[in-house]
């Protein structure tokens, strides 16, 4: 989560010591330089729709979203908030979304509480327990529930987690994440708020991907104005196992716009993945700087393309492959009304002339300065 306008302290700002390490880890694997355009976008403006801010269902406050999913075989849509249980119990909706060639349609319909292992919602930071912050979500076919990451709490000493729920949202088991995404000793282990932000299924379901938003503490710095930090992890689970069999390593752009204010809090990541077949994944990298606002762009990646880092505690491999990265669309030529924190992403049904549609949603941070923005799109393939 990113808030537009919001203060600092959403993020714990400690890149002095950080940054001495940028030259050598940076040094040590092969990157490809950022893409840049090519062509027109690959993204085509079919309608956007914007919620009321402070929307209520079934007593819930409507906003945080921070995953979105559409299963085509039901018709069902799910859209994840990010509340971490401070307003009402974490949660997931049910939607009826209206794809049209030149019109969006979105309608909330139900909350779905999120349960722990002991069947119990799960609580407020300050009341002790499992604290959640979720962020992705994924439907499962044929009735499988979902699948949803959080970016879990250092602050209370909360890992991280990757889990599989009902529909109704009660528990069904928790993956098992490699040993670097838990929290460790001091320097090492994810960063607060930049842990498991994005999560994509492939076509045949037996994978799911999930993506931290930005580099662990041993892999590199937080990116700066003009500066890319270090690469953050990709990892791949087996659903039939819950375990992780394979990871790379992600290399998002530098900050590509300075804060208004000198030192004013910017940053970029990773905030949404998702397939476009078994192995070529959409990538959504999500900038803001204070004051200038936000940043969106969209990236195609081919997994194959780069080096397997499960097994490394430290990105630190010489000739560790980083994937190509090819730009789809920078948001800021889309003829969008706003761009705001976007951090969802899926795809949509097939439109009548056979192309896909992709929606995107952004998070409002529960804050009137921003929006709850669905926008979707004609996804143009290459030729």
């Amino acid at each position: 989560m990113v808030p537009a306008g919001a203060s600092v302290s959403r993020r714990t700002l400690l890149r002095g010591a950080a940054g001495a390490c940028a030259v050598a880890v940076a040094g040590c694997i092969s990157r490809a330089p950022p893409a840049r355009p090519a062509g027109p976008p690959r993204l085509r403006l079919l309608g956007e729709a914007i919620l009321p801010h402070g929307l209520r269902v079934q007593g819930t406050t409507v906003g945080g979203i921070s995953g979105l999913d559409h299963d085509p075989a039901t018709g069902a849509w799910v859209a994840l908030s990010d509340d971490r249980s401070e307003l009402q119990p974490a949660r997931f909706y049910s939607l009826r979304i209206d794809v049209a060639p030149r019109s969006l349609q979105v309608d909330v319909v139900a909350a779905v509480t999120l349960r722990a292992a002991d069947g119990r919602p799960f609580p407020r930071r300050r009341m002790g327990g499992e604290v959640v912050d979720p962020e992705a979500l994924r439907l499962l076919p044929q009735g499988g529930g979902v699948l949803w990451s959080s970016e879990g709490d250092p602050a209370v000493d909360q890992p991280p987690s990757l889990r599989q729920a009902r529909l109704d949202g009660s528990h069904v088991r928790d993956f098992a994440l490699p040993a670097h995404l838990h929290l460790a000793r001091p320097g090492t282990g994810p960063r607060a708020n930049q842990a498991l932000e994005g999560l994509a299924l492939t076509p045949d379901a037996r994978i799911a991907w999930a993506a931290m938003e930005g580099p662990l503490q041993q892999d590199g710095p937080e990116p700066r104005v003009g500066r890319p930090g270090g690469p953050c992890r990709f990892t791949a689970f087996d659903l039939a196992t819950g375990r992780a069999v394979r990871q790379f390593a992600y290399a998002p752009d530098a900050i590509p716009q300075p804060p208004a204010i000198p030192g004013g809090y910017a940053d970029n990541g990773v905030s949404e993945i998702l397939m476009l077949d078994a192995w070529r994944m959409l990538v959504l990298e999500r900038a803001y700087s204070l004051g200038v606002g936000n940043s969106l762009r969209l990236y195609e990646i081919d997994t194959r393309d780069a080096s397997d880092t499960l097994a490394l505690e430290r990105l630190e491999a010489t000739g560790l492959r980083l994937p190509a990265k090819h730009l789809v669309a920078d948001f800021a030529q889309l003829g969008l009304s706003r761009l705001d924190n976007t951090e969802a992403m899926c795809w949509g049904p097939r439109l009548p002339n056979g192309s896909r549609s992709l929606v995107v949603a952004s998070d409002d941070n529960f804050s009137a300065r921003q929006a709850t923005q669905f926008a979707a799109f004609e996804y143009l393939e290459t030729t």
